[in-house]
């Protein structure tokens, strides 16, 4: 044992080469650039950090993919196949001369065959979507982080926005393209919202233009995205199942197997009685629960999942998200069990082979510069955009500054050092995003995580940069995730979103309306963009009269000062004392 230290000789060895390394580096140019030792920071340090931050932002990989690609991503009509009359027979032997049955004939695929029961070619067509938005996050992802560390020298790492990629995928263009905009439209104008973003970042008017959204829907919205995120969770498309279609309630508690499930269509009755599928209607997911409730395997295996999160985010474990997630992939890996991904059909053993496969770098096929500005005029494209502009500019403004303020960062004013370039950074990688096929990128609040751990650098994000470049390999691990392992992480995610509410002035309730309005449509008309509307419309609405009031004032209309209402603090339960017009 060493005398001096009382560290024995083996740890004492050990310290000595991480002390020689870390001096060895802090001395660098690379030291110096990323200005290691101003920031009373180490390289090794710097890697702890950026590995805790990938930890617990991993997730992103899986289940950013699954929700996009819910959109339909590129997948139309012309991906699905003609099927048999007859679903014993395959479609080979349809019009064949020698089979018996003279009614048999080929259905010519139309808009129904992307809705359940899902045609096996836009289903296939789907499966390769999901892989090429699995690389295009991981790819978006990577040269965010790069050019966050690089450039502004800040710990925070990027990728495709939670919220956001709901937005895109379920509002603006729908469950398999039941929107109002195509994927590729979609595309174009977060394109267009990302070159706004970044010319608004470089002439610094970014921050300004944050401060103009009413502040109770700026604090509500991201509580609002939480609760919306977790409804989507709860779902059996897209979570655990434990929420389902009621004909009377709309909602009610399912968790039934697949096999008790049913799909529903809106339906109109004529005066003869007869019940036809309203023009331009389109049939479910399987979203209403026959009988068997809680009785679904893959609900319970994802309760086991969620404990997992739960317990190790209440341990401040970091990855906790993670941990959740591999626990009920691994399990749901297992061929023949109630609760595999890989089911013994033609879909299931499809996915079981490029699963076996492991590593495998996939070429991205369709979503990469798919991009279509054929929709420009219409104004649900404008609204799309500005939804995305305006969200971005308060999700990534917010997070910015509150990460800057944790890691000690931030001056007297609220500016710290990057931020200029922190700002370029984001607003780039959301148009590289756009390109590559995925929803827009913006800087993690995980990032918190690696600060925690001691990360002040680049170093960081460009530590986090390199897990993601290592994801390119493990496509078909990364494809074979379920829906029941990412609802879990779903939930919790908007469990951590809704501290924000703490913020709303409840007791004033020209600013709890608004905001209670803000988080409430959100999850209910499943829309981000009607929950702002619908919050800042209650804020104009409410706040009328007392501009109406101040602009009479200001040109001598009406005289004297505002009505002011004084509040009795001495019965502490906000009551008016009294209403004086000074």
């Amino acid at each position: 044992m060493d005398v001096e230290s009382g560290i024995p000789p083996t740890t004492a060895g050990k310290q000595s080469k991480i002390t020689r390394l870390n001096a060895t580096v802090a001395k660098s140019r690379v030291g110096k650039h990323f200005k290691l030792n101003e920031r009373n920071t180490t390289f090794t340090t710097e890697l702890r950090a950026g590995t805790a931050t990938f930890l617990t932002m991993a997730y992103i990989l899986a289940v950013n993919a699954s929700i996009i690609s819910d959109s339909g991503g590129t997948c139309s009509v012309s991906d699905c196949v003609p099927l048999c009359s007859d679903p014993t027979v395959s479609p080979a032997n349809c019009n064949n001369n020698n089979n018996n049955n003279p009614n048999l004939r080929l259905l010519i695929p139309d808009e129904s065959c992307k809705f359940d029961p899902v045609n096996p070619g836009y289903a296939a067509c789907l499966e390769k979507t999901r892989k090429d938005l699995i690389v295009a996050t991981a790819s978006s992802s990577l040269i965010g982080c790069m050019i966050m560390g690089l450039f502004a020298n800040l710990p925070l790492a990027l990728a495709p926005g939670m919220g956001m990629n709901a937005y895109f995928a379920y509002t603006v263009v729908g469950f398999h393209g039941s929107g109002n905009l195509s994927y590729q439209s979609a595309l174009a104008a977060i394109f267009i919202e990302g070159l706004i973003f970044l010319f608004i970042s470089v002439i610094g008017f970014r921050a300004k233009l944050a401060k103009l959204v009413p502040k109770p829907v700026r604090i509500s919205s991201s509580a609002g995205i939480g609760l919306f995120l977790a409804f989507i969770g709860l779902q059996n498309n897209q979570g655990v199942g434990l929420v389902g279609y009621s004909s009377s309630t709309l909602v009610t508690l399912a968790a039934c197997p697949r096999s008790s499930r049913a799909s529903v269509a809106p339906v109109i009755t004529s005066l003869n009685g007869t019940v036809s599928l309203l023009p331009g209607g389109t049939v479910s997911g399987d979203i209403l629960c026959l009988h068997g409730r809680m009785e679904s395997p893959t609900f319970w295996l994802g309760v086991v999942g969620f404990i997992i999160i739960s317990y190790c985010l209440v341990k401040n474990v970091k990855g906790a998200m993670i941990y959740g997630i591999v626990f009920v992939t691994a399990v749901s890996w297992f061929r023949n069990t109630s609760v595999t991904v890989f089911p013994n059909t033609v879909a299931g053993n499809s996915a079981y082979k490029y699963f076996k496969k492991v590593v495998d770098v996939h070429k991205i096929e369709s979503t990469a510069g798919a991009l279509s500005f054929k929709s420009i005029g219409k104004g649900y494209f404008w609204e799309a955009l500005v939804t995305f502009l305006y969200v971005d500019i308060l999700d990534t403004t917010g997070t910015l500054y509150s990460m800057a303020r944790f890691a000690g960062f931030t001056d007297v004013n609220g500016d710290f050092e990057g931020q200029y370039f922190a700002f370029i950074s984001d607003a780039s990688a959301i148009v590289v995003g756009s390109l590559l096929g995925t929803s827009p990128v913006t800087t993690y609040i995980e990032s918190s995580t690696g600060i925690r751990e001691g990360g002040r650098t680049g170093l960081t994000a460009l530590t986090a940069a390199g897990y993601f470049l290592l994801a390119f390999f493990f496509t078909p691990l990364l494809a074979s995730i379920p829906a029941w392992a990412v609802g879990p992480p779903l939930i919790l995610v908007g469990v951590l979103m809704m501290r924000s509410v703490v913020e709303v002035e409840w007791d004033d309730m020209r600013q709890a309306i608004p905001a209670f309005m803000t988080l409430i449509l959100m999850p209910l008309t499943y829309s981000i963009a009607y929950g702002l509307i619908g919050g800042i419309g209650t804020y104009v609405v409410l706040h009328l009269w007392d501009w109406s009031e101040e602009f009479l004032r200001k040109f001598g209309i009406i005289k004297g000062e505002r009505t002011i209402n004084v509040i009795n603090a001495a019965h502490g339960d906000g009551g008016l004392k009294s209403t004086t017009d000074v």
